[in-house]
């Protein structure tokens, strides 16, 4: 039985939002970061800690690893912990490795047989896959035009600080255009890049979109392309998806009834009352919203474009590796 979890890198983002939803639980929790915030407490989830320093053993005295650290660190160590204990790894480290699990729990939760070094997947492929599965699974995906407009939490938490600041004090374009975290100021701007420029001129996370949604699918040759675009919102992508089929769609209704019955997403569709997807209303949800349901104007019943948008930090990362710890203690 699991009675004791490690989070590894509990001071970032990513890291105190794990904290908020293992508070609840009745778990031993151990909090491990860095030595220079070793000994300070930390509140969080409604409970105190006292951040210890990382060590393989100490980790080694806990059921579960989160590791909510750099794909660095968790090279290093992920083989390592997960000699020892179940290790659910947030970075894209292990994504790609053949005989590692990339899972998302309500979509392909039934490969995991027993792993010790499981991989969460990106968030924008997290929050897409909610809504890709059951649709693929009732009317078989042909291809997928992705767009994602990402928030900056998906930078960590140093970028969303220094969102609120530029935002703070912006009075026009053309001053202060530099940023410590994007490729470009963020405040009132969008920026056509996350991630760094492949060979293909695709960036490293349009490229991960792809891999990932191929990978939890089980469709290695699925035709997908993907546009992210880093927008000055603080905690939830949107994304516009089109998508056809294979199975003709007989109507909208029966889309939104099919999303509406789908674990972890929210129809939020009714445009004529300005009803739709928004970061505004989709931060702290734990369900993807999705919205602007239509057929696609070029593949008619065979192609739908859509609009969802879902908290990045839980969503698209916490909250997956909360529902596939639970998964692993079944």
């Amino acid at each position: 039985m699991m009675k004791r979890v490690a989070v590894v890198g509990c001071t970032g983002a990513v890291g105190l939002t794990m904290l908020e939803l293992l508070g609840p639980t009745d778990l031993q929790v151990v909090c491990m970061a860095s030595p220079r915030s070793a000994g300070k407490p930390l509140q969080a989830g409604g409970r105190d800690y006292l951040i210890e320093p990382f060590s393989v053993e100490a980790c080694a005295t806990c059921d579960l690893v989160f590791l909510c650290v750099s794909g660095d660190f968790a090279l290093k160590y992920g083989e390592v912990l997960a000699q020892s204990s179940v290790v659910i790894d947030n970075s894209s480290a292990f994504r790609y490795h053949h005989d590692v699990p990339l899972l998302v729990p309500p979509i392909n939760g039934k490969c995991y047989s027993g792993e010790h070094l499981i991989a969460n997947p990106n968030c924008s492929s997290a929050i897409a896959l909610m809504v890709l599965g059951p649709l693929h699974q009732a009317f078989g995906l042909e291809s997928v035009i992705i767009s994602t407009y990402q928030a900056a939490s998906g930078a960590g938490q140093p970028a969303m600080l220094e969102l609120r600041e530029r935002a703070k004090r912006f009075e026009d374009y053309g001053q202060d255009n530099g940023s410590e975290n994007f490729a470009h100021n963020l405040a009132f701007n969008v920026i056509p890049q996350v991630d760094c420029f492949e060979e293909n001129l695709y960036t490293r996370e349009e490229m991960k979109v792809v891999w990932e949604l191929r990978k939890v699918l089980d469709e290695p040759q699925l035709a997908i392309s993907a546009t992210a675009v880093r927008v000055p919102t603080l905690r939830s992508h949107a994304e516009s998806l089109t998508l056809t089929f294979r199975t003709p769609i007989q109507s909208l209704n029966a889309v939104r009834h099919l999303l509406s019955q789908a674990p972890g997403v929210e129809v939020v569709d009714e445009p004529s009352e300005g009803l739709y997807p928004m970061p505004m209303t989709s931060t702290y949800k734990h369900a993807v919203e999705v919205g602007r349901i239509r057929f696609n104007l070029i593949h008619g019943q065979h192609g739908l474009d859509l609009f969802i948008s879902g908290d990045q930090l839980l969503r698209g990362a916490a909250l997956n590796a909360f529902e596939i710890m639970q998964l692993v203690r079944r």
